[in-house]
């Protein structure tokens, strides 16, 4: 880490700002990998939890829902994207 990214970072007085210290501002590629990574992990972590909330295990929820449990793994661990349809 270059010694300007890590004052920026040591500077950052709101989260805001640290987000744009270590990603990027707003719109640049790195900073929009990042708000995309944080939606996707958001999900898969709402998704499982209220999985198992409703007492259902991931093979349950497929069926309910017309997937594979294998589908709904790789959403819970972050490794697919939510299709619409599902």
């Amino acid at each position: 880490m270059d010694k300007a990214k890590k004052e920026a970072i040591m500077n950052a007085r709101t989260f805001d700002e640290l987000l744009d210290a270590e990603y990027g501002k707003t719109g640049t590629p790195e900073r929009e990998k990042f708000d995309a990574d944080a939606a996707a992990f958001c999900l898969a972590e709402t998704l499982r939890e209220e999985r198992l909330r409703a007492g259902l295990t991931q093979e349950q929820l497929a069926e309910r829902i017309g997937t594979k449990k294998t589908y709904i793994s790789r959403l819970e661990n972050g490794k697919a994207d939510v299709q619409l349809n599902t």
